[in-house]
């Protein structure tokens, strides 16, 4: 069968471009055509499998034509365990268009890549519930879905298994209540009273684990819903019989097993309803996000003003906001001033003031003034709905850790029916006695089931990144997440980054004793750049002129003509460069900036610029890990070297270009993985090359787009925070693994031994995901201690 998709791809621009790209799309296996529309920009393949739509996707992507690829959020149903998530991730990956597919137990969702044909989302759904599971887009559903989550299957379960549990156990412990039951109903009623409560229970708040656990089964991919099945239908199966047919069984056999498949069933409906609430509560940091944005906002209107939805918000509206309201939208300030709460985006507990060209967040709180803000990003397009989706990307990341556990957990579910087959054998070969067979084989299927195993990486991996996001730091991914907590090394930029970013002229020196008002063009070349040693020369002369061939040369400097005098304004490398004498000038701890005019150096700039309050006590904090720090900056060696000495650093390294810090960065890496801060352009190849790359928030949107973790605010504590939540993270993955793994490998054999019944075997299995789910709850208090 083959399957035919069309798809955008990137880069078709001429009738060569169409043949090369359809050479190198029908080139690999299984692809029996390929065809470009190039008016279209679109590739249709007739492909055999999900394999070779892959294939030919990196093919075309090779030659220099990529596909166009999205991202798609799924909500899933029914999932439990490890086994479930694998199985649903291979019918992901088995569709043909998707290029990846990630399956997270604790948000129940997958998040799947694939070329921009719309029909693959459609078949990635089917596929799900073609494996038992159900599967739907975020906005497809519906309010009659969300009442359904709620009922809660655990109380009717509960309510169907206590007359069970009293006409059986009941009776066993207490000789007064099984002689009421005698001298009344009879033991005969009674027994057939307990056969169809539990046939209820199992029918109805129970028949999930029939309905996925015997077509799972069928399907030849048992999981934990198999294995419940298994062991409740075998209590049921037998104590039926037991009751109906006593005469099958050897004297003293004929025991009922009833309030053991009802217990069974009861405990793991309820372990299920208080994982369901905690991973509830664990995903809460993109609920409470979302929620800061107001439903409606106060719009001006033709001199008036309106409360509108906030959909209707475009860019470009002027919307009002009264002290005490969240903002609407993301926008600037046009008149008003007041102090803006963003403790929510950033963790920073101080408003900020704010005034007219001040930019301000959506979602943020405005506390003392009435603003009037002019509306530059609404809906998806927000600071805070791209918070929201990198966090929930972050949630639903898969560690580089999870591989080994998903090849363990997809042969766990075979080997334990296997185990459990052969308890029921040895103990009718060894004993002969049925009953204790199969409640010891009961014991085995139950106490096996791998939700613990299931849940141990996705829920420290919720809560840890949720944490995360409400201190104001932002993981892209989960690996980042994980990388970040063996880092050995760590590397700053200096400008902006453990600076202030706002340096001063502090002094200018007139080698050609040139009169002030003679350095106006300076500043008006200055004012050309968005270097912050230029805007700050820019503000000290205050000049105003139509710079023209203005060319920027990153790390170095910037040159410009005006007014028939050409003009430059950088270091005493651009100076001797362009072949520029540079003039001895006393070497302090400023920044120099050289400026010349024509054939001469004018002016030499003197800029200083403060370290941050908090930088020395957050690399205090590094330092007291274990960890390296290190400067890396484009200064000269003397202001660097003051920094460096004052905030204690390890290691300066200055002078260095643009282009160069990826360099060092590599060159470093020989200490230990390297963690690389910055916020400016030309941070971005150094934090692309580090083992994981942390851009400041108020920085540059290239630098974000490069990094690995984004820390909403300025504050460098949060380079410390973010170390010391991925090390909790990682601490808490390491411990649910432990007992996920120590609580299989020790109660196995416990039950097999018959030494574990099957009620107390339901009960340890519950108990062993609920200790997961609780131990991951207190990654909510992590990094606590590094707060400022």
């Amino acid at each position: 069968m083959t399957h035919s998709l069309t798809f955008r791809v990137q880069g078709l621009s001429c009738a060569s471009c169409l043949r090369r790209a359809e050479t190198a799309a029908s080139g690999p296996a299984g692809i029996a055509h390929a065809a470009i529309n190039l008016a279209g920009g679109t590739l249709t393949l007739e492909a055999a499998d999900a394999d070779a739509v892959r294939a030919a996707t990196q093919a075309t992507g090779a030659a220099g034509y990529q596909a166009e690829t999205r991202s798609t959020r799924l909500v899933l149903g029914g999932l439990h365990c490890a086994s479930c998530v694998g199985k649903v991730e291979r019918a992901l990956e088995g569709v043909p268009g998707v290029l990846s597919a990630e399956v997270n137990l604790a948000t129940s969702e997958a998040r799947l890549t694939h070329i921009s044909d719309p029909a693959v989302v459609s078949a990635a759904i089917k596929a799900v519930e073609k494996t038992g599971f159900e599967a739907a887009r975020p906005t497809d559903i519906g309010p009659e879905h969300k009442k359904a989550e709620h009922t809660p299957p655990v109380l009717w379960a509960a309510l169907l298994a206590l007359p069970v549990v009293a006409l059986d156990m009941g009776a066993h412990l207490v000789p007064a209540l099984h002689h009421a039951i005698g001298a009344t109903i009879g033991h005969g009623t009674a027994g057939v009273l307990q056969f169809v409560l539990v046939t209820v229970l199992l029918a109805w708040p129970g028949r999930a684990f029939f309905t996925r656990g015997v077509g799972a089964l069928a399907r030849g991919a048992p999981d934990m819903n198999t294995l419940v099945a298994l062991g409740t239908g075998a209590a049921w199966a037998y104590s039926t019989a037991a009751l109906f047919l006593p005469g099958l069984f050897p004297a003293g056999q004929a025991v009922l097993y009833f309030e053991s498949a009802a217990v069974i069933a009861t405990f793991i409906l309820l372990g299920r309803r208080i994982e369901a609430r905690a991973k509830g509560q664990a995903g809460r940091a993109i609920e409470a996000l979302v929620g800061l944005q107001p439903r409606t906002a106060q719009r001006e209107a033709h001199g008036t003003i309106e409360e509108v939805a906030i959909d209707q918000i475009a860019p470009g509206d002027v919307v009002q906001v009264k002290p005490g309201e969240r903002l609407s939208v993301d926008g600037t300030v046009l008149t008003g001033a007041s102090s803006i709460d963003a403790a929510m985006l950033t963790g920073e507990p101080l408003p900020v003031d704010v005034a007219p060209g001040s930019d301000v967040v959506g979602g943020t709180l405005n506390t003392t003034g009435l603003l009037r803000i002019q509306a530059t990003a609404t809906g998806a397009d927000t600071v805070l709905a791209e918070i929201a989706a990198m966090v929930r990307r972050a949630q639903s990341s898969k560690l580089p850790i999870q591989s080994l556990i998903d090849r363990v957990t997809s042969l766990f579910v075979p080997i334990v029916m296997r185990l459990g087959l052969a308890t029921l054998l040895g103990w009718l070969l060894v004993t002969g006695d049925l009953a204790r067979a199969m409640t010891a084989a009961v014991s085995v299927l139950i106490i096996a089931c791998p939700c613990a195993m299931g849940l141990a990486t996705p829920m420290s991996i919720v809560t840890g990144a949720g944490r995360a996001a409400r201190l104001g730091v932002l993981f892209r991914n989960g690996a980042a997440l994980q990388r970040l907590a063996g880092v050995k090394v760590a590397a700053f930029d200096k400008t902006g980054t453990l600076t202030m970013g706002r340096p001063e002229v502090t002094l200018v020196d007139r080698p050609g004793h040139a009169a002030p008002a003679d350095l106006a063009p300076l500043g008006a070349l200055a004012a050309t750049s968005t270097h912050p040693l230029a805007e700050a020369i820019a503000a000290y002369l205050d000049a105003k002129a139509a710079v023209t061939d203005v060319k920027n040369t990153p790390g170095l400097g910037v040159a410009g003509s005006l007014a028939g005098q050409r003009l430059r304004l950088g270091s005493a490398a651009f100076m001797d460069a362009a072949g520029l004498a540079v003039p001895d000038t006393a070497q302090d701890e400023a920044s120099l900036v050289y400026g010349a005019v024509d054939d001469a150096v004018v002016a030499v700039f003197h800029l200083t610029d403060p370290a941050k309050p908090e930088a020395a006590r957050a690399i205090a904090a590094l330092k007291g890990d274990g960890v390296r720090t290190v400067l890396i900056s484009g200064d000269r060696e003397g202001p660097a070297q003051a920094i460096g000495k004052s905030l204690g650093l390890d290691e300066v390294i200055a002078g260095v270009l643009p282009g160069e810090k990826a360099d060092h960065v590599r060159r470093i890496a020989g200490h230990g993985p390297v963690a690389f801060t910055g916020d400016g352009i030309n941070d971005a190849p150094a934090l692309a090359a580090a083992d994981v790359g942390l851009a400041i928030g108020t920085g540059t949107d290239v630098a974000i787009e490069a990094a690995d973790v984004v820390l909403m605010s300025g504050n460098l504590d949060s380079v410390a925070r973010a170390r010391a939540i991925s090390r909790a993270t990682m601490a808490n993955i390491r411990q649910n693994l432990f007992w996920a793994f120590a609580y299989n490998v020790t109660l196995i054999p416990v039950a097999a031994l018959g030494l574990l019944s099957p009620v107390a075997a339901s009960a340890a299995m519950a108990l062993s995901s609920l200790f997961v789910v609780f131990n991951s709850q207190r990654l909510r208090w992590a990094g606590q201690g590094r707060q400022p």
